[in-house]
């Protein structure tokens, strides 16, 4: 080291002294921009992200076209990778599986050879063993790339370009779909059919002030590559395409097979998009093994290469509609399509777009790839041209050209200034064979110079003209329409039709035999159910430190109402308690209620039956049981609590009221003044100056009051008329002998 040299610093000069939230904040923002443009969301232009249009475009600089012979997906995979996509074999592998499969894509843009997968969810072979090319579809998307229609930009490593967009001669966004997650946002997008795409982009070209109710004249809904039925309002689509969010309820189609003896079965020849057939299979299985679906006997998979699965009924009285209504609400035969069209626009910038902001997105496209082309093809002609105005010199001078071609030194400089021509001119006049200087070449230049003056003119007149630029998109999509319009890939697949509206838990308790039970409900929480009475409680076995909780009769075929202390109700269907064999099973295993919460009551669901309900702060209100049946494991929320505990909930056995506060005061008044409410915080039902409610007794008046003392015996209450009064009164204390515990009843 000479002295003129520094030494380096001790930290190499690479810590930067920086908030460690600032720096994260930084990298995070530019890793999520990364994902959001580079990786996750389709451009609406092609419809394609970056590794979609980078296989494509590879695959075109091979010269897989469709007529040529298919080559090795790892050639094709090495090259993205190695050119274009700094990412892993198997991510573009996966990307390139997806282009080609007809049951994922509704226009597929490559023509897979070998194991692509199947609907089942298998996977497809390894890329050594496949081999790939391209569709006519994906020709459509980059027609005229080498004519200056799109914008290229370098590679990762600016060895290579690659196209920014491809020029897509369809509306392939909502052609093919696209489904992605990046951060903070995602995209959904089902497919259509482009030949009622294409119709609605005529539409708007010819109306552009066209509405999306317009538009959904020419496309009817999305088209899935496997079919369905679709089954969506059509007012719920026109917003989903207005808003460019919402959702489509697609349905598996199917039909009935009958059989000898009445008999008949349920045969489904299309699932939704994007359900695995062989999961849907063990799904259906385990309804049967469960005992969910009561009314499906049997399923069993037949299929080939055609979608066949036979569904058996449980008896053949059964309705083939209600079976089908009852599978659709418990399996994938029906599924919800999320739609979500977050796209990215001509700048790079993701947003939620309509179905009219992306078909005029995708026109605009069009019309700058015909304006880059006709100007590419006009500086084309406008060359030619000039040589073809050279060389008709020869044949104007053709013995003076030879005469400089043979006896001049430097004849291409004679010729630039003898006949005042270009330096390329000359070099095209120099290049002319002997035997082109024939009468017949002469007339062919002069034939060719013609027409490419004639073609000069129509380009010129089209890049000066809007509305024949317009009229040119127009066109081209007529001509894309006839090409995709033809065989089985451009007919409709995913039919419409109005959901039918069947009770099906009144059709599948008919289903249900009727027995007798007992269910046993103990303090913490396990509940079982066995068959007949329970004669002798004490007989019952808990777990050690457990014991009896609630003791109701029911029926197999009634539904299990259960009153939480926080004011919710659930709803368990009986046939389906656990058998009472063993110890039961927790009931938090099958409802969402939290450790603090305590069940108040536990009763079998009554129609049109009445109950009372109120709360420790000495609210309350008259309930119609029909209210409270939940179908969710969270239940139904139904009583404002406001802090304190609920209380009773009591059945609607009288006429009177009789409540008595923790002061011992006891206030009885006619039910009446209770108002009926599907849910709330009720009414007051007496005042208080400390405490609260403390128990509730509902009695007819013709059977008079009383109580319970802590023995059991029922003491009567002749007197109960001197404690009459008003609603939300503060009472009289209460008669001598009433229970020290202060309750109609003992606890518990």
């Amino acid at each position: 080291m000479t002295k003129h040299e520094q030494p380096p610093p001790e930290d190499g000069g690479r810590i930067i002294d920086e908030p460690l939230s600032e720096a994260l904040s930084r990298r995070y923002l530019a890793y999520a921009l990364s994902t959001i443009m580079n990786r996750a969301l389709p451009d609406v232009r092609d419809g394609l992200k970056p590794v979609h249009r980078r296989l494509l475009y590879a695959m075109r600089l091979l010269r897989l076209d469709p007529q040529s012979s298919a080559k090795k997906c790892a050639r094709v995979v090495g090259d993205v990778i190695g050119k274009y996509h700094p990412h892993g074999d198997v991510a573009v592998y996966d990307a390139l599986v997806r282009l080609a499969q007809d049951f994922a894509q509704r226009y597929p843009l490559i023509d897979g050879q070998g194991n692509f997968g199947n609907i089942d969810g298998d996977n497809a072979a390894a890329m050594r063993y496949t081999e790939c090319r391209l569709t006519d579809a994906a020709q459509l998307l980059l027609e005229g790339i080498d004519e200056d229609a799109v914008d290229f930009r370098p590679t990762y490593d600016g060895e290579e370009e690659e196209p920014v967009v491809l020029p897509a001669a369809f509306p392939n966004l909502l052609a093919n779909g696209a489904s992605g997650i990046a951060v903070g946002m995602a995209t959904s997008i089902p497919p259509h059919n482009a030949t009622e795409l294409i119709d609605a982009c005529l539409l708007l070209l010819q109306r552009p002030d066209a509405t999306t109710a317009d538009l959904l004249e020419r496309v009817q809904g999305p088209d899935f590559p496997t079919g369905g039925v679709i089954v969506e309002s059509r007012a719920s689509m026109l917003e989903t395409y207005e808003t460019g969010r919402g959702g489509v309820r697609v349905r598996a189609r199917w039909n009935i097979e009958r059989l000898d003896r009445g008999g008949w079965r349920i045969v489904v020849t299309e699932i939704p998009y994007q359900v695995q057939k062989s999961r849907l299979v063990e799904q259906l299985a385990s309804l049967i093994e469960l005992k969910k679906a009561p009314l499906l006997g049997d399923v069993r998979d037949e299929s080939t290469e055609d979608v066949r699965l036979v569904l058996e009924p449980k008896s053949r009285t059964v309705e083939p509609e209600h079976l089908m209504e009852s599978l659709f609400r418990l399996c994938d035969l029906e599924n919800r399509f999320p739609v979500n069209m977050n796209v990215l626009d001509k700048s790079s910038t993701p947003g939620v777009m309509g179905l009219k902001p992306a078909l005029l997105a995708f026109l605009d496209h069009r019309r700058e790839v015909n304006q880059r082309r006709a100007r590419w093809r006009l500086g084309k002609i406008e060359a030619r041209l000039h040589i073809l105005d050279g060389l008709l010199i020869v044949f104007l001078n053709l013995d003076e050209v030879i005469r400089i071609v043979r006896f001049e030194d430097e004849p291409k400089a004679k010729l630039i200034d003898f006949f005042s021509i270009s330096e390329t001119q000359a070099d095209a006049i120099l290049n002319t064979r002997l035997r082109q200087l024939a009468k017949l070449e002469e007339m062919e230049l002069r034939r060719e110079h013609a027409e490419l003056s004639a073609e000069r003119d129509g380009l010129l007149a089209l890049l000066a003209s809007d509305d024949a630029q317009w009229a040119k998109v127009a066109d081209d999509l007529r001509s894309v329409r006839e090409r995709l319009s033809g065989g089985v890939t451009g007919k409709r697949r995913s039919t419409f039709s109005d959901a039918p509206t069947i009770d099906i838990p009144q059709t599948s308790d008919a289903f249900v035999q009727r027995e007798a039970i007992t269910i046993i409900l103990s303090e913490r929480g396990w509940i079982r159910a066995t068959k007949g009475k329970v004669e002798d409680p004490s007989e019952l076995k808990f777990k050690e430190g457990d014991r009896l909780g609630f003791l109701v009769p029911a029926e197999t075929t009634d539904k299990l109402v259960l009153f939480a202390s926080d004011g919710r109700f659930f709803t368990l269907p009986c046939d389906k308690l656990p058998s009472a064999r063993g110890q039961g099973e927790p009931l938090r295993l099958m409802l969402d209620i939290e450790d603090h919460v305590k069940l108040v009551s536990v009763f079998p669901y009554r129609a049109g039956r009445k109950r009372v309900v109120s709360s420790t702060g000495g609210y309350g209100f008259v309930l119609n049981e029909d209210d409270v049946l939940a179908n969710r494991k969270a239940g139904k929320q139904v009583v404002n609590v406001d802090g304190g505990a609920a209380l009773t909930c009591l059945e609607v056995e009288g006429d009177h009221l009789a409540v008595v506060g923790d002061n011992g005061k006891i206030l009885i008044f006619p039910l009446s003044e209770l108002p009926d409410m599907p849910r709330g915080k009720g009414v007051k039902l007496q005042s208080y100056r400390e405490g609260g409610l403390r128990d509730v007794l509902v009695f007819a008046a013709e059977e008079g009051a009383g109580w319970n003392d802590s023995g059991g015996r029922r003491r009567d209450w002749k007197e109960w008329r001197d404690w009459l009064g008003k609603r939300a009164a503060a009472g009289k204390a209460a008669p001598k002998g009433f229970p020290v515990s202060k309750r109609f009843r003992p606890k518990g």
